[in-house]
């Protein structure tokens, strides 16, 4: 196999003055914490077209779950409106669906749970965001416990 060569009009081609060191373009954010009792690590990458959100115990990634912040449908008014209360019901209009994984009915209630608290804490912090949430989850159990439930959402709070 021959080896590959640089054409001659490349070699002189200058790329000192145009070419900048610069961080990696999508925002980031890292958290971790305890929820009943395990390691809990969270990430948030902030791409042009999605957000993307990782819940990782003991390194694993089973579920993934993508959540629309806008509607499919133009008769849906909450999309448009801010948040008047703080109370933490998912806003009516999102819609999570299940990309890769599930692991039975019980994990993926909890999972589209908590894709919807997630996605609908993003859009009240910012009513302006359209972009998709992608949620990928990797929980040791299925764990329906209240103070579980509000560990990992405050360690949500966190990274978003």
């Amino acid at each position: 196999m021959p080896i590959p060569t640089i054409p001659d009009g490349l070699q002189d081609l200058e790329l000192g003055s145009g070419v900048m060191p610069d961080r990696f373009p999508a925002t980031t954010k890292q958290v971790a914490g305890l929820v009943n009792g395990i390691q809990t690590d969270l990430s948030s990458l902030y791409f042009a077209d999605k957000i993307l959100i990782t819940i990782s115990q003991a390194g694993r990634l089973a579920q993934w779950i993508q959540v629309p912040l806008t509607s499919a449908s133009p008769t849906a008014f909450d999309t448009a409106l801010p948040a008047e209360s703080e109370d933490m019901l998912p806003l009516s209009h999102l819609t999570p669906k299940t990309l890769l994984g599930a692991g039975g009915d019980e994990r993926e209630t909890i999972g589209h749970l908590y894709a919807s608290q997630i996605a609908t804490a993003i859009a009240k912090r910012n009513p302006e965001e359209t972009r998709a949430v992608l949620v990928g989850l990797g929980l040791e159990k299925v764990d329906m416990d209240r103070e579980a439930f509000f560990d990992l959402l405050e360690l949500v709070q966190k990274v978003i």
